[in-house]
């Protein structure tokens, strides 16, 4: 994971594997939003894209074969939190708010466009999270559980109290994931242990559970389709990693019955038009869905094994494209799929590990600690230092998840002097970023094999030159970041376009750039010591967090206790009789 200190523009230009990168670090490069470009009024089929994320819903319109976006509207989903570590959210609102974002960026169409132009639509969306509804009367059941809830831990241990050796990656070489709060099949069971209304629903057979692009759909079609793609249906704890089929022993593990769930589809092809008379787009063909981690890999053109990607937000989620045979890993990442482009299209699987808290640490700076005014302006405040000042920043709020999966971590601030100020702090949570990071490339050398010479780089928090520029001399490769900060939108709109049937675009892996996409460098200013010196602090840190989070054993009188309890003066009388007769027949 090494590269040299300084390289040639002709370096540069290999790294990259297109002409569209600026031959010096971006430091010396303005960040130009790809928006602020001029953009192409030729008359063009258009593809709309649903972006649904964590925190807003939106609706992109794209130009093909170019994928200019021309217009978009989005709008915040609330996050509701009824507990501390509980995160929910309306699922009506976010379908209301669908509806929405599609009349109003329609309006925003240029002059020269109308929405007859539009050929199909894919649909992009925070995966894990997960929705239950009354398939009878469509609504929902209960709020959508949101994927980074952590209401379930109490449920993962229920599990793994059945399972040998209580191993959490009991179910890994069938899934590809490791038992964890984070997936949709312990939600599912939460659900149905803990809310009347969805046993009575899934006792009368009118239960329907799907991810956020499955509760689109449904809505979308009036209920006509219930499917999902293989990228959703990879992050639910229930699919089988190699059949791409809803596998009958993690179903009976999680009590999820197979009527439940939604078919299983690729990531594009022709699933079904529009048919809701509310929705604008009223006979407009859904050719496209992925999850949105998926979507931000295609969008970076990682279509060749090794490519490897990480999206800069609350969280990061990094992507290593590892081509069409799955690695189990035995590190704490992730299998999972990276997108099926059609249905007779291979599978193509990647490595991932999820950074649980990143943007979050700065956000809590800001409005829990109050020592940094807007997240913002944490690249000014950072800069003010020329380092940390050995201060060291484990954000584990909800634990930690790869490589560690330490559900009982919990965030510390270690390294403290009487010199250490604010500014020391806020560049150590931008630190953390990085070496939570370099924690998931390493182990995607290890696990995978292939050399990483760079690291693509997007999102909101990508925007941050400083960030950006530790994060290349903690990894020690170039980070190169995509001008478009969000291009989740934008892969699944190629997705969209390239459905058979619908045919604007064909993804040829052959193809090494996007004519119109361009990126920042940033290039490695350490030595090899230097880092293996401050990462060997970083870990020692995260040790530190372990087993702070534990529970006293529960009280509480559970089903298989009492079955357990009930059974002792019966075992007791049977076990007092047989001793008895055998003591007479000695006699």
């Amino acid at each position: 994971m090494e590269s040299s200190r300084h390289s040639s523009p002709e370096d540069i230009a290999s790294m990259t594997e297109g002409k569209n990168a600026p031959p010096s670090s971006s430091a010396e490069v303005p960040f130009q939003h790809r928006l602020d470009r001029k953009v192409s009024m030729l008359p063009h089929r258009l593809v709309g894209v649903i972006d649904e994320g964590t925190s807003t819903v939106g609706f992109s319109i794209f130009t093909t074969p170019h994928f200019e976006e021309i217009a978009t509207h989005r709008t915040e989903v609330p996050l509701i939190s009824p507990k501390p570590g509980w995160f929910e959210q309306d699922a009506m609102v976010i379908i209301n708010n669908v509806y929405r974002c599609v009349e109003v960026a329609i309006t925003k169409l240029p002059d020269s466009f109308q929405k007859d132009d539009l050929a199909a639509i894919g649909i992009t969306n925070q995966r894990e999270t997960t929705v239950v509804w009354d398939s009878v009367t469509g609504k929902p059941l209960y709020n959508a559980i949101v994927w980074n809830d952590i209401r379930t831990n109490h449920t993962v241990d229920q599990v793994l109290a059945r399972i040998p050796d209580q191993n959490k990656n009991y179910f890994k070489h069938m899934c590809g994931l490791p038992i964890s709060p984070y997936f949709s099949a312990l939600k599912i069971r939460w659900l149905r242990d803990n809310v009347p209304a969805v046993r009575k629903a899934c006792r009368e057979k009118r239960c329907k559970v799907g991810t956020i692009d499955s509760w689109i759909v449904w809505n979308l079609t009036k209920g006509s389709l219930h499917i999902t793609d293989v990228t959703n249906a990879s992050r639910t704890m229930l699919m089988d990693i190699e059949s791409l089929q809803w596998d009958p022993i993690l179903l009976r593990t999680f009590s999820v019955t197979l009527n439940m769930l939604p078919q299983i589809r690729s990531s594009s092809e022709i699933y079904g038009s529009v048919t809701d008379e509310r929705s604008i787009l009223h006979g407009i063909d859904i050719s496209g869905i992925l999850g949105n981690q998926q979507a931000s890999l295609l969008g970076q053109m990682c279509i060749k094994p090794g490519q490897t990607k990480n999206t800069y937000r609350s969280g990061c989620f990094i992507l290593c494209n590892i081509g069409r045979e799955p690695i189990i890993s035995r590190r704490g990442l992730l299998t999972t799929i990276a997108y099926k482009l059609g249905p007779g299209a291979p599978v193509i699987y990647a490595l991932e590990g999820a950074v649980a808290v990143a943007g979050h640490a700065l956000e809590w700076l800001e409005k829990k600690v109050r020592i940094l005014p807007q997240v913002s302006e944490a690249e000014k405040f950072a800069g003010t230092v020329p380092t940390t000042g050995d201060v060291y920043f484990v954000p584990a709020f909800t634990g930690l998840y790869a490589p560690y999966w330490r559900k009982d971590a919990r965030g510390l601030i270690i390294g403290l002097t009487h010199h250490s100020t604010k500014h020391h702090v806020i560049r150590a949570a931008l630190e953390s970023i990085c070496f939570q990071t370099r924690d998931i490339l390493e182990c995607m050398y290890q696990e995978s094999e292939y050399k990483f010479s760079k690291l693509y780089a997007d999102g909101p928090l990508s925007s941050n030159n400083l960030l950006m520029q530790l994060q290349a001399d903690t990894a020690g490769v170039p980070v190169f970041r995509s001008q478009i900060l969000d291009p989740t939108a934008f892969g699944v709109a190629m997705c969209a376009a390239q459905a058979e049937g619908i045919d604007l675009f064909k993804f040829d892996v052959k193809q090494k750039y996007y004519e119109n996409i361009y990126y920042d460098t940033f290039l490695p200013t350490t030595t090899e010591a230097e880092r293996r010196q401050r990462y060997g602090k970083w870990k020692r840190a995260v040790e530190r967090s372990f087993d702070w989070a534990f529970r006293p054993k529960s009280n509480i009188m559970t089903e298989q206790r009492y079955q357990l309890l009930a059974s002792v003066p019966g075992s007791l009388f049977f076990f007092i009789s047989f001793a008895m007769f055998v003591h007479s027949m000695k006699k």
